[in-house]
């Protein structure tokens, strides 16, 4: 009787245990997520009680202790505010100004770093060198030599004093030209060019693309560096024409500062930052997103 042996197995090699599926099996502890409820208390609290003192009237702002939970008198201190005839008027100069001034330093860095990242010209370093170099520079040294210069062209006093010192930023072109040089990889331009694309062409068709995440967020910083300036637009603009934040200023002077009337002044200046994240806050993460290696 013959004995039948049972079949060999073929010893299989062990799988590797995947990084990804071992991350995605890792659950966050609890004090993960106590440590971010805090950071975001923390983060969030000073808009809270901002609006907290904005809906009251200034008699109870100064009560200890201070009130916690927002009151009634929110509209009314907003009225007030644009009771004034100047926050209206300072709201849309701060529309222009900013507005202007992120399209603009978004467009030339653009054009910047796709120069200083991808093209090749005698003193590139030297120049990008030196772009970072005013970077270094504090605002309050070049404040005298700019104002002369705008009276020079007869420009003080006029929004155009605030919106061309600012058309063109040192810290954007070091950022888009950083972003471009992993962004764009070089094989890809000069597949472009072997088909026939001029150096526009390949900008508009191959880099702008590659560069929307990059944009979005240096839209979103300039924009916000621009609506919370205050020291340039103070010098060199009318008191009876500013931008938002001069004029918040001026809401809470006098002997008795009405604490109610500027907070609410600031809830209005708070709610256009909050806008332009909410629109480009997506874009944002979506360009982390991409920019993340998969393993």
């Amino acid at each position: 009787m013959a004995v039948v042996s049972p079949p060999r197995r073929t010893a299989t090699p062990a799988r590797r245990p995947s990084r990804r599926r071992g991350f995605l099996r890792h659950q966050p502890s609890r004090l993960t997520y106590l440590s971010l409820l805090a950071l975001v208390f923390f983060s969030a609290f000073p808009f809270y009680y901002s609006i907290v003192v904005a809906s009251h009237d200034n008699s109870v702002v100064a009560q200890m202790p201070p009130p916690l939970f927002p009151g009634g008198n929110l509209f009314d201190n907003i009225e007030r505010a644009f009771g004034t005839g100047l926050m209206t008027r300072a709201l849309v100069n701060s529309f222009l100004v900013s507005g202007t001034i992120t399209i603009s330093v978004v467009f030339f860095s653009t054009l910047a770093g796709f120069a200083f990242a991808k093209l090749r010209f005698r003193g590139r370093n030297v120049l990008l060198l030196i772009i970072i170099g005013t970077m270094m520079v504090p605002t309050q040294i070049a404040i005298i030599p700019l104002y002369l210069l705008m009276a020079k062209f007869q420009l003080v006093g006029t929004l155009p004093a605030v919106i061309v010192p600012s058309m063109v930023s040192g810290f954007g072109v070091f950022f888009m030209t950083q972003y471009l040089r992993t962004a764009v990889p070089t094989t890809l331009i000069e597949a472009a060019r072997a088909d026939g694309c001029t150096t526009a062409g390949v900008l508009w068709y191959v880099v702008r693309p590659a560069a929307r995440p990059a944009a979005a967020v240096l839209a979103t910083l300039t924009f916000m560096n621009s609506w919370n300036d205050f020291f340039w637009p103070l010098v060199a603009l009318n008191p009876d024409d500013p931008t938002v934040q001069v004029a918040l200023s001026s809401l809470s002077s006098g002997y008795a500062g009405d604490f109610s009337l500027a907070f609410a002044g600031a809830f209005i200046a708070t709610i256009p930052l909050l806008l332009v994240f909410f629109f480009l806050g997506r874009r944002i993460i979506t360009g982390i997103m991409q920019g993340t290696p998969n393993r």
